[in-house]
This record gives C-alpha cells, sequence and structure tokens, in this order.
C-alpha cells in the first residue's frame, strides 16, 4: 500500500502507528506540500481533495486519517481489540475519533497554527477552547486506562498522534493528571510510538525553532 504522508503531520502519524499495531507495512511516499506535490495530475487522481495522509490499496484510494485507520483495522485486524465489534464499545471509539477530529485537534489548529504560518499574534479565546479540549479528554478518562475503556484501541493511536503536538508546542499537562498519565501509558505500549514522537520532535524543530 502506497502511503503519502508528511512525518511532522499528526493525522499521518495516527495512521501510522495503527499500521504498526496490526503489523501492516505501508510504502511511504513522502509528499512536500510547500514543492506543490499534492496539486500533481497523477495524486489528484487519487486524492481529489488533494490533502494528506492518503492511501492507495492497489487502485482504492482513502483518505482522512481516521477513515483510514477503520479501513486498515477492518481489513487486516486479526481481532476486534483495536476496533470492538460490539456496538456500543465501537461508538465511543467512533465518538473518540470524531472528538479528536473536531474539537481536540482542531482547537490545536485554530490555536496555533495561525502564528506559525500567517505569524498572528496568540488568541486568548482560542487558547481558551484549547485548554476546554484537554479538559475533556481529562474527564473521559477519568477511571479508565484508554480513552474508550480498558484497552487501547485506534482512538487513543489518533489522540496520541495530537497530543505529542500539543506536547512539543510546550503547552503544559500538569493540570490534566489524567491526559498526562494516559499519554505516558499510550508512549509505553502504543505501537510505532517513536515514530510518533519523531514526528512531533521534526513539526518542533521544522516549524517552532
Amino acid at each position: 500500500m502506497d502511503f503519502y504522508y508528511l512525518p511532522g503531520s499528526a493525522p499521518c502519524r495516527a495512521v501510522q502507528m495503527t499500521a504498526a499495531a496490526l503489523g501492516v507495512e505501508l510504502n511511504l511516499k513522502l509528499t512536500n506540500l510547500m514543492a506543490g506535490e499534492h496539486m500533481k495530475p497523477e495524486f489528484l487522481k487519487l486524492n481529489p481533495q488533494h490533502c494528506i495522509p492518503t492511501l492507495d490499496d492497489n487502485g482504492f484510494s482513502l483518505w482522512e486519517s481516521r477513515a483510514i485507520q477503520i479501513y486498515l483495522v477492518e481489513k487486516y485486524g486479526k481481532d476486534d481489540k483495536l476496533y470492538p465489534k460490539d456496538p456500543q464499545k465501537r461508538a465511543v471509539v467512533n465518538q473518540r475519533l470524531f472528538f479528536d477530529m473536531g474539537t481536540l485537534y482542531q482547537a490545536f489548529g485554530d490555536y496555533l497554527y495561525p502564528q506559525i504560518f500567517a505569524k498572528q499574534p496568540a488568541n486568548a479565546e482560542n487558547e481558551k477552547k484549547m485548554k476546554e479540549a484537554v479538559g475533556f479528554l481529562n474527564t473521559f478518562l477519568e477511571g479508565q486506562e484508554y480513552a474508550a475503556g480498558s484497552d487501547l484501541t485506534i482512538a487513543d493511536l489518533s489522540l496520541a498522534a495530537s497530543n505529542p503536538t500539543y506536547e512539543v508546542a510546550g503547552f503544559d499537562f500538569a493540570p490534566y493528571p489524567n491526559v498526562a498519565a494516559w499519554l505516558a501509558r499510550c508512549k509505553a505500549n502504543a505501537p510505532g510510538y517513536a515514530l510518533n514522537q519523531a514526528g512531533a520532535d521534526e513539526f518542533k524543530a521544522k516549524f517552532m525553532s
């Protein structure tokens, strides 16, 4: 499977950790957005939305990281631990995935990306929303090991890609002890976490130094 990506991208890292958890090998295709490689005709045929990550599985193309994660576990998962078949357990995993996409990762981007890419001053209201998002996650984690219960799932892999980006940006997790403990757990137990951390560090080196 060809995987078009950038190491610094949290959504790309979520897919890479999912592939690592499944023992699936990705043929990595580094995609230089600054050079416009995502706007070339051959890429637009794969993904008219011209975004990364994009997966090409023998002619079947898919984008949006969480959709790719679900596809990989449904096609290659040897059991259902990463994405439970039980409707209620799966619903919680889905909720956490959508929370990451629409709230946690979104809040980080809304706060930090204008500062990085548009050289705008920090927006206090956006910072408040970012802290609120981490607070929600802290509440979700109360009394449980992982984001959707007692087992590590693709929800953790998605959220664990977003959170190191917060971390390298200097976010203080001390007021959110459940998140801090969960993140330490993911660092110790999530397959492929080393590449996730390396990608977050690359993001920091490229955009925050």
